[in-house]
């Protein structure tokens, strides 16, 4: 395929219509800001629940709650934001002839021409720096922690060039805050936190091989592995793997974090998160068609609500 011209007025293919970027950013920041993916929340979404996760259950590990976990919360979100800018912008770098390729991705603005290349590093570079100084109001373990993340990050985009199961690879990157959101209440890195990191990646690999589903076919032109095209028409049965894996660690980790000092209730009341997590993601396998891009973008963005239910039971069993 040969690359063809944006869609009108610079907005990207799979944009959420009557997205804030398009509508009301000032004209010279739109395509910085469609590069962040800012017209796309879901990612960020997807990047900032797991570090929500384990904050939340590193209070209810300890039973300390303070101001200071209110500026972790938003510091998460801050740098949630900044980092998914970040580590899409680096993605896109990455992938410029890929996604040039690809009937979803060419509008997007590097292959679109809206961005250079050069730009798009500075850009990178912009958001990198705003949150790292936000990660240096953490406790020193939690901001090493945020220094090796950048190693997955780095690695993801290259990770569908060597491998059919770049999905982990994102996971690895989407669900490190669970692990740094937790020392950054504690200080130190336990194993509720790491057995909650795996429930993420099982979660992504759930979410994001659904995602991948909509570009099979262009991916099969250029070369480009994933996990649906490994999995192919045995999709919905890796799903209820990668389902009851997300559901099992999640329970495991509630249990060890909760264990010592929570109540019997508040324990219960956690159990509840992954529990109702995966009746919403079996909800999803329901209404799977593979064959459908629209319908697996509509699910992939419904893992927003996948992620916040968790969170709800969560906060709920820190006031029992």
């Amino acid at each position: 395929m040969t690359n063809t011209s944006p869609v009108p007025d610079g907005q990207v293919a799979d944009a959420e219509d009557r997205n804030w970027v398009d509508l009301y950013a000032p004209a010279s920041t739109r395509p910085y800001l469609r590069l962040s993916r800012a017209d796309r929340p879901i990612g960020t979404w997807l990047l900032l629940l797991p570090c929500w996760w384990g904050l939340a259950l590193a209070i209810i590990h300890d039973q300390q709650m303070g101001w200071q976990d209110a500026w972790i919360a938003i510091g998460c979100a801050a740098g949630a934001w900044l980092m998914r800018g970040a580590g899409c912008t680096w993605n896109d770098i990455t992938d410029r002839d890929f996604d040039g390729q690809v009937e979803r991705t060419r509008s997007r603005p590097i292959p679109a021409g809206q961005v250079s290349v050069k730009g798009a590093v500075v850009w990178m570079c912009v958001q990198s720096l705003l949150a790292f100084g936000i990660l240096l109001t953490f406790y020193v373990n939690a901001i090493l922690l945020g220094i090796l993340a950048l190693l997955p990050v780095a690695i993801y985009p290259f990770a569908k060039r060597f491998t059919w199961w770049p999905q982990v690879f994102l996971g690895l990157a989407f669900n490190w805050g669970a692990l740094l959101a937790w020392t950054a209440h504690t200080g130190a890195l336990e194993a509720p936190a790491v057995v909650l990191y795996l429930a993420g990646i099982a979660w992504t690999l759930f979410y994001d091989t659904i995602y991948a589903h909509q570009d099979t076919e262009d991916d099969a032109l250029i070369g480009v592995k994933s996990t649906a095209r490994l999995f192919g028409e045995q999709t919905a049965a890796w799903l209820r793997r990668f389902l009851m894996a997300t559901v099992g660690l999640m329970g495991i980790a509630v249990i060890f974090a909760a264990i010592d000092d929570a109540s019997v209730m508040a324990m219960v009341l956690a159990l509840g998160g992954p529990w109702a997590m995966g009746w919403h993601m079996a909800w999803q396998l329901r209404g799977l068609d593979i064959e459908n891009p629209a319908k697996c973008l509509q699910l992939f963005r419904s893992n927003r609500d996948t992620g916040i239910i968790p969170l709800l039971f969560f906060c709920a069993a820190l006031f029992v």
